[in-house]
């Protein structure tokens, strides 16, 4: 608002979000400002098909700017042009924006059968306001709706044309506006006071005014604004029970939050750095924004601040006092190249910090999607791939350095943080803690491994298991690694009445469980299985010979234990 740049917050259906994009370059181009469109988690997990249009190439293309340039130094921001700005954004730029919406109906009118009553909303929020309707019987499932509605697709700036014809004569208006300071409700209120409309405006009086507005939220606040404004649209009288499934599986499904995916090679990161923390105590630990900043909650429990992306080592920078022990950070590579060897890396070494900082290497910038990054492993035609990060820190002046080629060695990683947190060498120390991705490596080997089996060749994949009689039930390998792979199952010995661990089939061989397990002195009932399809005649003779060793020493043992039990 106070930048003057105009914001889209589409309603969430496929064809509206691409429209408001194509319409979003060209309310730009109209008002010559730039234009924010607003992306909410729900409407980016919404399924469904739309209908491209024509790809258009520029007026005035990237090859003319740089044989060609051309400059208006009206338009860049120095003074005393920027000043002139002030006034060319309210009385040139913003009557421009606003006829744009106006004339191509970038917000939409839903209209109902209870003209009484209207609800406002912004655009990311009709869904909701739908389902709640639904809930409320006052809409059908194909989102015809009894209560007129205006959407505000363009949440700023507003229509006030549009929004006083939308409220006037109305008996009362809702406004739903997720979050706060609620700055639509305001604004909304003084178009309507200042064009003498008198319309009761409700909005943060009976909704929220901070968390997501679930479907459940708007059913009781729409609830609580019809009962107040036009009972008789609820029947009966009394207060409706609205079904809320979500409450109804809080108390019996256990909760899950986000967590490292099956063989994420992270995981065996934290472990280490808690077996070292276990010998060495408790350190600060600045984390940052990426799939390892999952390390703060449990299992692990690691994290004392996040600042923001690549930003761990500088957050820790404030910690170069004087002590005992040393701050610990953490960046991934996407973080890094993004914006840690700079203010992360190269700050540190400019200052002298004396902290640790590990930088996890996983190929790819995996939080958003598993985009290249400079050091990627993969050859690309379009990119310049494989500048390791360890020339890049060296560069900068780092002098101790560190790289763990296979993150899924616990004991390895546990022995580098140990010797970077006690060495007795100045300057920072950096640990570079490098493994793919179990994902996307998931994503590139199982299909060639699905063709392989296909095609009748040998395929060899590695399981790992817990031994039952072995198993202690003490589940420290689960306190330690917290993959989702390690559950819990009844023990066979009626003796023993804890579970003990077990390894579903969702398991990926990655073997941090067991490594885990030998790093903490845990216990030897980890096991490491070959799956192999297509075997060759020999392990096939061989796999049947073991099988009847086996079965004959179960047997054998049955058998005793049968006559102990007489």
């Amino acid at each position: 608002m106070k930048s003057q740049m105009w914001l889209l917050d589409p309603r969430p259906s496929l064809p509206s979000l691409v429209h408001m994009v194509e319409q979003g370059f060209e309310l730009s181009e109209a008002s010559s400002t730039p234009v924010m469109l607003e992306m909410r988690i729900r409407a980016c997990h919404v399924h469904g098909s739309f209908v491209t249009a024509e790809n258009r190439p520029p007026p005035f293309t990237l090859r003319q700017a740089l044989e060609a340039p051309r400059r208006e130094t009206g338009r860049i921001v120095l003074p005393p042009a920027s000043f002139a700005h002030e006034h060319e954004k309210i009385e040139s730029r913003w009557p421009r924006a606003v006829q744009f919406i106006r004339e191509c109906g970038l917000n939409e009118r839903f209209d109902g059968d209870v003209p009484g009553l209207g609800i406002i909303m912004q655009g990311g929020m009709y869904n909701g306001v739908i389902r709640a309707l639904q809930s409320l019987g006052l809409a059908d499932h194909f989102g015809n709706t009894r209560i007129p509605l205006y959407v505000l697709n363009v949440t700023y700036p507003l229509l006030d044309d549009e929004v006083v014809e939308f409220c006037r004569h109305r008996k009362a208006v809702l406004m739903v506006e997720e979050g706060q300071p609620d700055y639509i409700e305001q604004n909304v209120h003084a178009i309507l006071r200042k064009a003498g409309v008198h319309t009761p405006l409700a909005g943060k009086d009976v909704l929220p005014m901070a968390g997501e507005y679930t479907p459940q939220v708007l059913t009781a606040g729409i609830e609580a604004f019809v009962r107040a404004h036009l009972p008789a649209l609820l029947a009966p009288t009394q207060p409706i029970t609205v079904h809320r499934p979500g409450r109804a599986l809080a108390g019996v499904v256990p909760p899950r939050p986000p967590g490292f995916c099956t063989g994420c090679p992270e995981r065996p990161i934290f472990s280490a750095m808690t077996l070292v923390q276990r010998e060495l105590g408790e350190h600060h630990i600045a984390a940052d924004i990426g799939c390892h900043l999952f390390s703060i909650l449990p299992p692990f429990n690691l994290g004392s601040t996040t600042m923001g992306y690549g930003l761990g080592a500088s957050s820790a920078s404030a910690f170069s006092v004087p002590s005992g022990r040393r701050a610990i950070s953490v960046m991934g590579d996407g973080g890094f190249w993004h914006n840690g060897l700079a203010s992360g890396i190269g700050n540190a070494v400019y200052n002298k910090s004396d902290g640790v900082i590990v930088i996890v290497d996983n190929h790819y910038a995996s939080a958003t999607g598993g985009q290249d990054v400079p050091s990627s492993r993969a050859r690309s035609e379009a990119r310049s791939t494989n500048h390791p990060i360890e020339d890049a820190v060296r560069g900068v002046g780092v002098q101790w350095v560190r790289r763990v080629d296979h993150t899924y060695d616990v004991g390895r990683m546990r022995d580098v943080l140990r010797e970077a947190l006690t060495t007795r060498e100045p300057g920072p120390k950096v640990v570079i803690a490098q493994s793919e991705c179990m994902l996307n490596r998931q994503r590139r080997e199982r299909p060639l491994a699905r063709a392989a089996i296909g095609a009748g060749r040998r395929v060899v994949s590695e399981r790992f298991g817990v031994d039952a009689d072995v198993c202690t039930g003490d589940h420290a390998c689960m306190r330690l690694s917290g993959c989702p792979s390690l559950t819990l199952r009844p023990s066979d010995d009626p003796l023993r009445e804890d579970p003990v661990a077990y390894v579903d089939s969702s398991c990926v061989g990655c073997g941090h469980c067991g490594e885990v397990a030998d790093a903490a002195v845990l216990c030897p009932s980890f096991y490491r299985a070959e799956l192999v399809h297509h075997a060759h005649a020999w392990e096939r003779a061989r796999d049947r010979f073991r099988r009847a060793v086996i079965g004959w020493l179960q047997r054998r043992r049955s058998a005793r234990l049968a006559r102990c039990a007489f």
